[in-house]
């Protein structure tokens, strides 16, 4: 399968910062995803590699399971704008060019979304990310690509079935079993969540036993993958305060209006916020209007 990518991309310097693709054996510019396939009928495994401005691979599943994995990778929508952004806002610019225009990874959907932050609610990352990978082993479908083997995380109707899950506590199985159901009703499908008014978005994840604020937020930006919207949260008014040279964080309307410039590019200008961010507090201070650190 091919696609010709819309805007630039740099498939390597998304791998250097956000990492974790297993890669074929003997073919280090590929990457290789393995998940359920939205619809739940099946599971799939695909490769991917870009060649220039062309993303090219293999799908071991349905076909549709393409769509899905440049969904993950934020290559099903039309980037060509999004140097603009950096035109209008002399500050994203310079985040722009530092990280060679880095887009959002996300789930690959909204249902494993949810899943890896019930999961993980009190966890390290590192912790949260082997439980899940434990659980893919003994419970997901398992794909052989390239010499390597790869493993889905379980769908909705195999994880609703599971009572124990090591690692888990019975609250999270719970919690989990509601997940599944709501995939299992369409609830969770990455079309719904983007469809809808982000405020009823959030409403609706919400409705999920022990999802709150702040992952509802993450399931419908990071699993659904809402290309035009601000995270409220900390780390984002953080550098957002550092950049633009504030003595305060920013207040929603403040942010609003510091963020009108990204338009329809919001919330992959706030992953380039949050990128340089996390660089600054493990390195020496940068003044605001310098060119900040790559990653």
């Amino acid at each position: 399968m091919q696609t010709r990518i819309a805007g630039p991309y740099d498939m390597a310097r998304q791998q250097e910062y956000f990492g974790g693709w297993i890669r074929p054996a003997g073919d280090p510019h590929s990457i290789v995803m393995a998940f359920p396939v939205e619809g739940w009928a099946h599971s799939a495994a695909v490769v991917l590699r870009q060649r220039g401005g062309l993303v090219e691979g293999a799908v071991d599943g349905p076909p549709q399971a393409w769509d899905q994995a440049l969904a993950a990778l934020s290559l099903d929508e039309d980037g060509s704008g999004f140097p603009a952004v950096g035109e209008r806002d002399p500050v994203m610019g310079r985040l722009q060019a530092a990280h060679d225009y880095l887009r959002p990874v996300l789930f690959h959907s909204p249902y494993e979304a949810a899943c890896a932050f019930v999961i993980a609610h009190r966890m390290r990352i590192e912790q949260g990310r082997a439980i899940r990978a434990r659980i893919a082993r003994a419970h997901g479908e398992a794909f052989g690509v390239a010499g390597t083997t790869v493993h889905a995380f379980p769908a909705p109707q195999v994880l609703r079935r599971l009572t124990e899950l090591p690692g888990v506590d019975a609250e999270k199985v719970v919690r989990l079993h509601g997940i599944a159901d709501a995939a299992l009703d369409g609830r969770l499908d990455r079309a719904r969540l983007r469809a809808m008014p982000l405020a009823e978005a959030y409403a609706d994840v919400k409705r999920l036993r022990g999802i709150g604020d702040f992952f509802a937020t993450a399931i419908v930006l990071r699993g659904a993958g809402r290309a035009d919207a601000v995270p409220d949260e900390p780390l984002t008014r953080a550098g957002v305060r550092r950049l633009y040279g504030l003595d305060h964080d920013p207040g929603p309307a403040e942010m609003a209006r510091i963020a009108a410039p990204w338009a329809p590019y919001r919330m992959w200008c706030s992953v380039l916020v949050h990128a340089t961010q996390r660089r600054e507090r493990t390195s020496s201070s940068v003044p605001a209007a310098a060119h900040p650190p790559a990653d």
